[in-house]
């Protein structure tokens, strides 16, 4: 590990941005909300901020993408495609541990399986990603249920923990350490590796009540997800307070539903587009004669919440499918977010009231 003085750190993010399109937690003066965007201006970086409002997976897989043009030409019947290729290097600066561990089932999904994604790869190929210790909780999270954070474990180049003024500076990559010896930051010494177990231990203490209470139900709501052993009445409960918004699934880090469309334009060129979809929607999984096979809302409710928490989908991310970021319940109208469905099955499984 390494000493990055907090006086430096400004030099870093100048380095970067010389190759790279920086992208970073900063509040916004209008709402006041912590929002992960491209800096235009690198002052805003803010590392120091609360979680952001939106996860930054939009950066690799963005709510609105045209991935090709194609034009038919009826004089010759010739078809002309064109892939739009107009990607830059982006560096992702103060991730959060827990939005790294979406990008990384992001990963598994789209690059990790039978097909890879060629579009979904091509932002990947283009990317340096910082991660950021979280040394306090905020009152949304419980990342700590989901194994998720509050340190990232791997997945980055550099990782900053800070430790009241200066910053812990640690290598996960070939490019990550190309830049520290760029920096010239001193090596910070034996005593580095002891100091960052006890700001994350000391992290770790300081979650919510909610939040420790909640690891062990998690792993038990799991259990139930996958085997199938909770009442319809339930269901049939979380799917009154749905409002199919969809908002859920587009804070989630790892929501990577999408649907593909063609967009016709006056100049008899066609735009293919790739956007946001969600298993909230009552259109998501409509069929070919207006069959669908999840009409009720409480049988769409399930659904999410299996792909989050069940075995099978931690065999495809190769953990659970949540990460604890807490934003589906601070978004959520209907106050149906991952910990409140959590302790739903809680009340089933022990019979407690809810008043």
């Amino acid at each position: 590990m390494y000493w990055l003085k907090k006086e430096q750190l400004e030099l870093l993010v100048k380095k970067l941005a010389e190759e790279y399109k920086i992208f970073g937690p900063r509040h916004d003066r209008v709402s006041d909300e912590v929002i992960f965007d491209h800096l235009t201006d690198l002052s805003e970086l803010d590392l120091q901020a609360a979680i952001p409002y939106n996860p930054p997976k939009f950066i690799l897989f963005p709510h609105f993408e045209e991935i090709l043009k194609y034009r038919y030409e009826p004089e010759t019947k010739e078809v002309r495609i064109e892939q739009i290729n107009l990607l830059e290097p982006k560096a992702l600066i103060g991730l959060r541990s827990c939005d790294l561990t979406g990008l990384l089932c992001l990963d598994r999904f789209f690059l990790g399986q039978e097909y890879v994604d060629e579009f979904y790869l091509a932002h990947r190929k283009k990317l340096f990603i910082i991660s950021n210790t979280c040394i306090r909780p905020f009152p949304q999270c419980f990342c700590v249920c989901t194994d998720s954070g509050p340190a990232a474990k791997d997945g980055f180049d550099l990782d900053l923990t800070f430790t009241g003024r200066d910053y812990l500076v640690e290598a996960g990559s070939k490019k990550g350490q190309v830049l520290i010896d760029e920096l010239g930051l001193a090596e910070a010494g034996p005593e580095a590796s002891a100091l960052k177990k006890k700001i994350i231990d000391n992290s770790v203490s300081s979650f919510d009540s909610f939040a420790l209470e909640n690891k062990a139900w998690i792993s038990r709501a799991t259990n139930r997800l996958t085997t199938g052993f909770i009442k319809p009445e339930v269901w049939e409960y979380i799917g009154n307070q749905c409002f199919e918004c969809g908002a859920c699934s587009f804070v989630c880090p790892t929501c990577s539903c999408f649907n593909i469309e063609d967009a016709n334009l006056e100049s008899s060129e066609t735009d293919r587009l790739r956007t946001w979809d969600s298993c909230s929607f009552e259109g998501y999984t409509k069929m070919a004669g207006d069959n669908n096979p999840r009409k009720p809302v409480e049988d769409r409710r399930n659904k999410r919440f299996f792909c989050k928490l069940s075995y099978s989908q931690s065999k495809k991310y190769l953990r659970p499918g949540c990460v604890g970021c807490g934003r589906c319940a601070r978004v959520c109208p209907g106050d149906i977010g991952l910990p409140n469905v959590v302790t739903y099955i809680r009340r089933e499984i022990t019979g407690e009231s809810g008043e």
